[in-house]
């Protein structure tokens, strides 16, 4: 019997057998099978449940390029929608001289290769079930990617880890989260410009919201919003942000079931007594590296019309 193991010794041993095997395949001529060795176990002949359940740790470049060119039930495996609940496309590389745009054109005989085209096929494997996606930071994403994943195809999504997206962008941003309606993680590498609608859109529409991550100038309205929009708070990263220490104090106070904050290397405050008492009943308080001033002593709120 086969048995899944909780540590990476299965993978290591699922990655090792998968060169062998797949070497042995495509050293065959004519169809014909090699002779196995008495008694030796082969992965393609594990159930496929247990078979599925290896396969989900892998990256989506071995799903799409590897695992399914080493035997049919591989391939079958490898489709299976549990195995694409969680889309990390920010491991990918998506330029065109990259591995995985060539790769991807040679194995599928394309004349050409498209994020938007990655994510419709990632998400057509999910079949509703994507639970996790994390878009590249800057390369190949658009609104329209945004918009494709926020109609029908992802109504199950939990954790969404945006792009950096321009300003024109960002005003569609709370019209968008508002149909995600399990989501309960969201990350973005800067504040939007329509944060506070968003934040909105989120308390109406997402009731298990729980995780927010973003940097940016953090002011009182903005304190306010995530004390009073999200009170099933449990997760915040402000790390890098503007964050004076009036709207360190407000948070630490209003936000009542925070179990995590990670305030690490932010100008406006520093950590003194008066903030690690406040902050002593979170399980986690991050606030390494923070400071009243930043290196050239003047006040980012002034420069940050966010």
């Amino acid at each position: 019997m086969w048995v899944i193991k909780p540590s990476g010794t299965l993978l290591s041993q699922f990655l090792s057998s998968f060169s062998l095997v797949y070497s042995k395949r495509r050293s065959r001529s004519g169809g014909v099978r090699e002779k196995e060795m008495a008694g030796e176990r082969r992965w393609e002949d594990m159930e496929m449940d247990c078979l599925v359940a290896i396969l989900q740790r892998l990256g989506l470049q071995d799903l799409t390029l590897s695992v399914p060119l080493v035997c049919r039930a591989w391939r079958k495996a490898s489709l299976h929608p549990l195995c694409w609940r969680v889309l990390n496309l920010r491991d990918l590389d998506f330029m065109p001289w990259g591995d995985l745009t060539k790769s991807f054109m040679a194995e599928y005989r394309l004349q050409g290769f498209f994020f938007s085209g990655f994510l419709k096929l990632a998400m057509a494997r999910g079949n509703r079930l994507v639970e996790e996606i994390m878009f590249p930071l800057l390369f190949g994403t658009s609104m329209h990617d945004l918009v494709l994943v926020s109609d029908d195809r992802c109504p199950r999504l939990k954790k969404l880890v945006l792009p950096n997206l321009s300003p024109a962008d960002e005003a569609d941003i709370p019209k968008l989260v508002g149909k995600w309606k399990d989501l309960e993680q969201l990350e973005m590498e800067s504040k939007p410009s329509s944060f506070l609608e968003m934040l909105s859109e989120i308390n109406l529409h997402c009731k298990k919201f729980s995780g927010l991550k973003l940097c940016g100038s953090i002011k009182k309205e903005d304190m306010l919003a995530i004390v009073n929009l999200l009170p099933k708070l449990k997760f915040l990263c402000l790390s890098k942000s503007y964050l004076p220490r009036e709207q360190l104090m407000g948070m630490l106070s209003g936000c009542k079931q925070l179990q995590r904050l990670t305030v690490s290397d932010c100008i406006g405050f520093e950590a003194d007594e008066e903030v690690k008492k406040r902050g002593s009943g979170i399980k986690i308080f991050e606030h390494e590296g923070s400071k009243l001033f930043d290196d050239f002593d003047y006040n980012s709120d002034e420069c940050d019309p966010l």
